[in-house]
């Protein structure tokens, strides 16, 4: 079993909340599948207003979030989220079929943590919670 497929537990014993934000249908499943294989509880949401009606009772440890969403796009729904005291510190990673400089540039500018270009692969997307659950648990 590699790295990426152990379980990541937090400091609190309980599994590590990941929320994925997409509006394809395809790509919220396959995340889906890929963290619940690698141990970690998931929530959907399908647009940015989802995401946010979403957010504050899951309070999840980790979002995924797609950049080209109708009504919120991701860097709205990214900022929104950065601005509540509550989940200032959850990290970001944004998702997006785009690979340009200009596009991670604004995904920082509104407080996202990383980028993954699409298509991801199950490595890929674990290695992000593997990485930012470290993060978010204080452990390096």
């Amino acid at each position: 079993m590699s790295i990426q497929e152990h379980c990541f537990v937090n400091t609190t014993g309980s599994t590590f909340k990941v929320l994925v934000i997409d509006d394809s249908n395809t790509i919220r499943r396959s995340a889906e599948i890929f963290l619940k294989q690698g141990g970690h509880e998931v929530t959907l949401a399908e647009d940015g207003f989802d995401a946010l009606a979403k957010v504050n009772d899951y309070q999840p440890h980790l979002i995924f979030c797609d950049i080209l969403m109708p009504r919120l796009d991701g860097y709205q729904t990214c900022a929104i989220i950065k601005r509540n005291a509550r989940f200032a510190g959850v990290p970001i990673v944004m998702l997006s079929s785009k690979d340009g400089v200009f596009d991670k540039a604004r995904g920082r500018m509104v407080g996202a943590q990383d980028y993954l270009t699409k298509p991801f692969t199950k490595d890929q997307l674990l290695q992000a919670v593997q990485q930012f659950g470290a993060v978010t648990q204080g452990v390096n």
